[in-house]
């Protein structure tokens, strides 16, 4: 391979460096408005009525609309269960409530707040066990219990399989909401194009599943509704799920003018979703020798005011809860619930990291219990060629996890030692304590369970008797990632040009075929395999003396199946990347502060495409983890967000990432993905938070069942005086 496999420069790294780079916020047109956002600011309550005529009434005031405007008045990605604008009651205070348009955005933002509306408040449910007590006031009247979704899944008798084993150990963990914080806030600009389309530039995940959600709510033919994606200031699964965009069409399509909407981070904060906050009780059971023998799990996750993507979130927990372990007798209660909090939708892991948190946890604790070493405990148990998921589905061959732990035990200092592994040793100051910690992952490429999935592209080659220039289109998102780069190096190498050759035309739904989404570690497998395919295609064309040459392919992905609906079993994923990461980790004894000093990524990406790329995405991804295990807490109280802004929430910055960052490629070729690519962007997240927990317990003797390791918490749960390093 003369291109795959190379580190190319990005194709928009000169644009992003120089400021060329055309993001939704710098789009103007003649004649165009502004549209200010009116929120709810009250999580829960009946709306009584809305008094528009002093707004209207406001200088430059072009429209306000409200929920009469609006032809269909539910969408969604999976549930139609939200309002575009809110008409009979509000269920989180980010909900929209009326659309304001006007000449300038000060105009706007001065009418939006003369829009009167009167509100009838309503208990707030702001807990998910809270949510589901008997008697509880309910989010959404047609879900009893406020459940959105839920299942029981039993693969054995899991009582009887614990009762035989040596030892048990159970516990509760809780992990957090975690805010995006993607580098560009929302914004976008709507418009009627030359062939009558409601058009909206913004940014996005997918152009043609935004098209249909907004077609859906406007009641027109999708044809008659184009996306298209300029630069994209990441996304991290924040941008998967719709916030702003069909309001903003609604108002374009309505007053037949250019209408543009740029948030603050503040409204962002407030008006897209987070990471679920999960609450997961697990029992695990062990033999004497280390081997699991059973595992029973309760998991509560909080959906916030409406669905979004929980369900597929959840769905995952059938075989990721578990993690990457062989487990012969599973038992599985999950619930997503809804709440009057923010909702919660896709973020970089997709429900994987909460459930590695909990399933590492376990190994920790049944490790110590049984006095085996973590690294011993880890390599007994996981995922080798011939295991199976909970799913009784087969593990995807081609499984390096065993090399992927050794190795990363070795970087980190670890020896072998009779048997087993000595971690090194803790160091120890008279205000500092510092230790090493590991953790493994796994994460599926593609959403899997019986989900139809495919990927389209389309090549054209020009040229006399030589190809000058292949053109790739493609809808594929890159939201940061550097997915057009790949995608182009896959084009290349299948047409063995050089990469120069190759121009891309990109996500615009009225000349790009459908790529899927930019989400579940997906798209530069489907997508590439769609794009060698068609460029296979052109080139044969070619040879057939046709000018241009042209290849137009939707790769079908291997089928997969529903889950049973008692026993859960199915056919879960096509694919799956390991990761073995350890992190050290400084505990100052004086203030309870944990500092991330040194981490290892051990990765296996089948196929690095670009190599530069992945180790950035593996770094990226972790300095994100960091920041949910220990720096970021997102606060809601009453269902308020209290931390809306960056002055009060904080993330990892240039002086708290670790001084030195290691990441090991260990190349295993896939045997789905194009020139053995597996699936790269969430895993690096998964592993990182429980190897900085074990660490910190290595380092001060204290284990941690919750995030983030909040510095207050941890200075008064050391037990100082038997404190040994």
């Amino acid at each position: 391979m003369h291109i795959v496999g190379q580190s190319v420069r990005r194709y928009d790294a000169q644009d992003k460096v120089t400021g060329r780079a055309i993001y939704a916020s710098d789009l103007s047109m003649p004649g165009m408005l502004h549209l200010k956002l009116v929120f709810a600011g009250r999580p829960h309550a009946r709306l009584l009525g809305i008094d528009k005529s002093e707004a209207l009434r406001s200088p430059g005031v072009k429209a306000v609309l409200t929920a009469q405007d609006v032809p269909c008045n539910r969408y969604g990605i999976m549930v139609h269960d939200r309002p575009v604008l809110c008409g009979d009651k509000v269920r989180h205070a980010g909900d929209q409530v009326a659309v304001v348009v006007a000449e300038t955005p000060e105009q706007a933002a001065k009418a939006a707040r003369l829009v009167r509306i009167e509100y009838e408040d309503l208990p707030v449910i702001d807990d998910p066990q809270q949510a589901l007590q008997p008697g509880a006031v309910l989010v959404h009247e047609d879900h009893p219990g406020n459940i959105a979704h839920g299942y029981s899944m039993v693969n054995g008798d899991v009582d009887a399989a614990l009762s035989r084993s040596d030892v048990v150990v159970s516990h509760e963990y809780h992990t957090p909401m975690q805010e995006h914080v993607f580098m560009e806030p929302e914004a976008g600009l709507g418009y009627i194009d030359e062939e009558g389309r409601v058009t909206l530039v913004t940014a996005g995940q997918d152009t043609h599943e935004d098209r249909v959600q907004i077609a859906e709510a406007l009641d027109l033919p999708v044809e008659q509704v184009r996306v298209i994606y300029p630069a994209i200031g990441g996304s991290f699964g924040g941008r998967e799920d719709l916030s702003m965009q069909t309001a903003l069409a609604l108002a374009a399509w309505k007053v037949r003018q250019p209408v543009k909407l740029s948030w603050s981070r503040e409204e962002s904060i407030v008006g897209h979703h987070k990471r679920h906050a999960f609450i997961l009780r697990h029992t695990w059971g062990a033999t004497q020798d280390g081997q699991l023998t059973a595992a029973k799990m309760e998991i509560i996750s909080d959906s916030g005011a409406y669905c979004l993507s929980s369900r597929s979130v959840l769905d995952n927990l059938r075989f990721a809860a578990t993690g990457p372990y062989q487990i012969p007798v599973v038992s599985l209660e999950a619930k997503t619930v809804y709440t009057n909090n923010v909702p919660a939708g896709a973020f970089r892991g997709f429900g994987f990291p909460q459930a590695a948190f909990a399933a590492e946890m376990q190994i920790n604790y049944l490790a110590e219990a049984l006095g085996i070493d973590p690294i011993s405990m880890r390599l007994r148990n996981c995922f080798r060629d011939g295991s199976t998921f909970a799913t009784r589905a087969p593990v995807p061959d081609g499984v390096s996890l065993t090399e992927l732990i050794e190795t990363c035990a070795h970087e980190m200092g670890a020896v072998k030692n009779n048997g087993g592994w000595r971690l090194p040793k803790a160091q120890a100051s008279p205000d500092k304590r510092c230790a090493w910690g590991i953790a493994i992952g796994m994460k599926s490429s593609g959403f899997g369970l019986g989900y139809p999935e495919h990927s389209e592209a389309r090549v054209e080659l020009y040229g006399d008797t030589q190809i000058e220039q292949a053109v790739l289109y493609t809808a594929a998102a890159d939201v940061g990632q550097g997915a057009h780069s790949a995608l182009a190096q896959i084009c290349a190498e299948a047409l063995d040009l050089p990469i120069e050759k190759v121009r891309l035309v990109v996500s615009d739904t009225a000349v790009t075929g459908e790529s899927g989404p930019a989400s579940a570690s997906r798209l530069t497998l489907f997508a590439g395999n769609a794009v060698k395919l068609a460029a296979e295609a052109a080139r044969r064309d070619w040879r057939n003396e046709n000018r241009p040459g042209v290849g137009d392919v939707r790769w079908d992905a291997p089928p997969t199946t529903p889950p049973d609906p008692v026993s859960g079993e199915c056919l879960n994923s096509i694919t799956i990347s390991y990761a073995a990461q350890a992190a050290e980790v400084e505990v100052d004894m004086d203030t309870g502060m944990a500092s991330l000093k040194r981490v290892i990524a051990v990765h296996d990406p089948g196929k690095a495409v670009n190599p530069q790329q992945v180790v950035g995405q593996i770094e990226g991804g972790a300095i994100q983890a960091q920041g949910w295990a220990l720096i970021e807490n997102f606060i809601t109280r009453g269902g308020h967000i209290l931390t809306d802004r960056l002055s009060t929430y904080l993330i990892p910055t240039a002086v708290d990432i670790p001084d030195e960052f290691r990441t090991i490629l260990i190349e295993r070729p896939d045997a789905v993905g194009p020139y053995g690519v597996r699936g790269l962007g969430e895993i690096p997240f998964i592993p990182l938070p429980p190897a900085i927990v074990m660490a910190v317990h290595n380092a001060v003797g204290v284990w941690s069942d919750h995030l983030p390791v909040r510095a207050e918490w941890l200075l008064g749960a050391i037990d100082f005086s038997p404190l040994k390093c």
